[in-house]
């Protein structure tokens, strides 16, 4: 009973071509699970209205794509080489959209090629993975209130070098020198930092000593930009 299931409906070697009701059938299954992915994907989770548009109907696009092509490798390399000229007209997209994407894709493969019992335990568990890990908030950084990005300014004549060390050593457990620019018609210098501090209550004591030492030019403390972790 359990096998099945998860037979595939194209498994029959007299199954030559693709009926209207299997067509049908796949095709209100693909888009059925790309729903439910789609709603998965939206549970606390920044989203927009035309990702969760794609990620609803990728998957039938990809069966019927999928079952039109039906073992002519020819056709599937050409069809290949259309969905790569989508990627080059579309915006990056975080870790997570990239992720969304490839799994509304392996839907859509599993249904196009007949294995709808194989098609929803998949979306099952990758949904449930998706809602678990929204949940538990998996891979926030911890104490991440003590991560900063410290922006200075300093006059021409200050040597940045090392002119900060003493106080860094006291506040924090860690810096590092990300970046110089000249500033104000080469007058100053903008020294950005990443430095994770000892106490993130003590910030604002750390940044009157630095404005001490800087001549009360401006400062600037913000959340450590992790944006070049993104695919």
């Amino acid at each position: 009973m359990l096998d099945s299931l998860f037979k595939g409906l194209f498994d029959s070697a007299t199954a030559a071509h693709i009926s209207v009701t299997n067509f049908l059938l796949c095709l209100g299954f693909s888009l059925v699970l790309g729903a439910v992915m789609a709603l998965s994907y939206m549970y606390r989770t920044r989203y927009t209205k035309s990702f969760v548009v794609t990620l609803a109907v990728l998957p039938a696009v990809v069966c019927v794509v999928i079952m039109m092509v039906n073992g002519n490798i020819g056709t599937g390399v050409a069809v290949a080489g259309a969905f790569g000229l989508v990627r080059f007209r579309s915006a990056p997209g975080t870790a997570k959209e990239i992720c969304a994407l490839f799994l509304a894709m392996g839907t859509g493969l599993i249904v196009g090629m007949g294995y709808l019992g194989f098609s929803v335990l998949f979306t099952v568990i990758m949904c449930a993975v998706f809602i678990l890990c929204s949940h538990l908030d998996f891979g926030t950084k911890k104490n991440a209130a003590k991560y900063k990005t410290l922006n200075v300014t300093i006059p021409e004549d200050l040597d940045y070098s090392e002119v900060f060390d003493d106080i860094f050593s006291e506040y924090t457990s860690d810096y590092e020198l990300e970046r110089v620019k000249s500033t104000n018609m080469g007058s100053m210098f903008r020294l950005t930092y990443s430095i994770s501090l000892k106490d993130p209550k003590k910030e604002k004591e750390m940044i009157d000593k630095i404005r001490c030492r800087n001549g009360n030019l401006e400062i600037t403390v913000s959340k450590q930009d992790n944006s070049t972790a993104e695919l």
